[in-house]
């Protein structure tokens, strides 16, 4: 009888443990998790419900406190917060899915080898890509249009460096754009030798020639983003800064969000034009759970490689050159006034050390001292020495590591020994700021954002040159690193108390990775990989290996 008492009580007893936990739609279990929380802890498991985190800690004790519809034995495995690309350009790189291809090439040859091949596949009316840096070929010069003008006489031709500041046109291009040795070039030039154009053009002037380039359809477009998102989710970033948006695709992009079809989490920076910012100055910030639209875009100048970045003194391998602004002085400063007596927050692309000390200057001159504005200096490139002091949580460098280890074998070059010293400084950067925004500049640089962490912590290419590193002591920790692309980069955005942390209460945005990003041998971080990546605990990649 005794007996019988004891198993109902234990029956009974289990039946109310059971029924008295609480539901979850998804337990994570058997992991490391790096939380990204203030104190960097670790933990082994994870409960979401209703797309958030709502329990992190042990196994034994999440176990006993949840039931959950789904769990997953994450067998040992690193998981950390969903990554964030805090600045790229998402939709242009969908767009260049359906253009040519010219990443990577050695010589002008094979560039035109491309080209060649792909129009035979595409039959485009309008040839368009991008990808070229004569820094990577033996002939370390600018090319001409002449072998585009025999290839293709009545076909125009547009191809933009890697860094999207110069272009390569043929002379169909030319003629459509109207552009002759006559034609004024404010904020950039126009190429000309022996008093004829070689097709090359920086900055402001290719415009005159990308703004004849036939608009995609609205097809194309949706299409754009679809291949974009199954690109940056395959690489666990579930939260994308994208770098200079038309109105037309931002709201392109909410009703593809609002109905389901595009999923990724975007950052949307609104291109500085007069019709945008005409539109959105005048109304509050555009806020969903997956788009935030509350900053403003600005060129301040060029890139280094095409020596358009505006710098203090001449280049040290051009004489005399400078390289440009790409707005007047006057109207950079009215437009950062106007900006700050909006809602909005301003993030202004600065390569060289002069066009940085005007944005430092201006925005500290706005917001320095004032109310929370967390205004951001996109590249933060070059930095003079005595400008540092500027940067702080209010005014945030947003930098892109693997433009160091792209630069480093030539930016000697263009800076001079002194100078560089402030060139790619992401310690001192983090220093100064007390926070770094990290991202990639794709479709400039890879997606791939384990290259960027390898490049933060390593200072090294993929051939593991140079010995110790280039600047070993501007390198971030691993924690420095993990923090720059999650918790860091959601509070440049506004963002820290939904994302960027394994924590209660926030979107359920997670990675797990095939080895541990924490521990495993700097040599190997560049061939991380992601098993799976989740969106608000929703699976939308996996790529589990046996």
């Amino acid at each position: 009888m005794k007996t019988k008492i004891f198993f109902l009580l234990l029956a009974c007893g289990i039946f109310f443990a059971c029924d008295n936990k609480e539901s979850a739609d998804l337990l994570v279990i058997n992991a490391k998790v790096y939380t990204v929380d203030d104190d960097f802890s670790t933990a082994e498991a994870f409960a979401v419900k209703d797309g958030r985190f709502v329990a992190v800690g042990t196994m034994a004790e999440l176990q006993e406190r949840f039931e959950a519809d789904s769990t997953i034995d994450a067998g040992g495995k690193a998981v950390v917060p969903g990554l964030i690309d805090a600045h790229a350009h998402f939709y242009r790189m969908g767009l260049q899915q359906r253009r040519v291809d010219l990443m990577g090439t050695k010589s002008f040859d094979e560039v035109v080898s491309r080209i060649v091949d792909f129009q035979k596949e595409n039959n485009d009316d309008f040839i368009t890509g991008r990808g070229w840096d004569q820094n990577d070929w033996e002939v370390k010069e600018f090319p001409v249009k002449d072998t585009l003008d025999k290839l293709f006489p009545d076909t125009p031709v547009a191809i933009t460096r890697v860094d999207g500041h110069a272009l390569l046109v043929n002379q169909a291009a030319l003629d459509i754009a109207g552009i002759t040795v006559d034609t004024p070039a404010e904020g950039g030039e126009i190429e000309v030798k022996d008093g004829k154009l070689t097709g090359i053009l920086i900055d402001n002037p290719m415009d005159l020639v990308l703004s004849a380039v036939p608009e995609p359809t609205r097809e194309e477009q949706i299409q754009a983003l679809l291949d974009a998102q199954k690109i940056v989710f395959g690489y666990g970033l579930t939260t994308i800064n994208d770098a200079g948006l038309d109105r037309s695709t931002i709201e392109l992009i909410d009703s593809l969000q609002q109905n389901g079809d595009l999923e990724v989490r975007l950052y949307a920076m609104i291109s500085n034009t007069k019709e945008n910012l005409d539109y959105y100055l005048n109304r509050s910030p555009y806020k969903t759970d997956k788009l935030n639209v509350r900053s403003v875009k600005f060129y301040g100048d060029g890139a280094l490689g095409s020596r358009g970045a505006a710098l203090k003194d001449p280049y040290a391998d051009r004489h005399g050159h400078y390289g440009a602004l790409l707005s007047p002085i006057k109207e950079f400063r009215e437009t950062a006034a106007r900006i700050a007596a909006s809602d909005y927050q301003m993030n202004t692309h600065a390569i060289g050390d002069s066009a940085n000390v005007l944005v430092l200057r201006t925005y500290d001159s706005l917001i320095g001292k004032g109310e929370d504005r967390r205004w951001k200096v996109e590249h933060s490139q070059v930095i003079g020495q005595e400008d540092f002091k500027y940067f702080s949580r209010n005014i945030i460098p947003s930098v892109q590591p693997t433009h160091a280890t792209s630069d480093m074998y030539w930016a000697g070059d263009r800076l001079g020994e002194e100078r560089e010293k402030g060139a790619y400084a992401f310690k001192q950067l983090l220093d100064e700021a007390g926070v770094i925004a990290l991202g990639t500049d794709f479709p400039i640089e890879e997606v791939n954002p384990f290259m960027t962490f390898y490049a933060a912590v390593a200072r090294k290419d993929l051939e593991n040159y140079p010995e110790g590193g280039y600047m070993p002591e501007q390198a971030l920790s691993r924690e420095e690193t993990l923090r720059g692309m999650t918790i860091w980069a959601a509070y440049s955005n506004f963002e820290e108390k939904e994302k960027g942390s394994i924590e209660n209460g926030k979107f359920a945005d997670f990675v797990i990775l095939e080895q541990d990003i924490m521990e495993i041998p700097e040599s190997e971080l560049p061939n991380m990989k992601a098993n799976a990546t989740y969106l608000g605990g929703k699976k939308v990649f996996s790529d589990v290996r046996k």
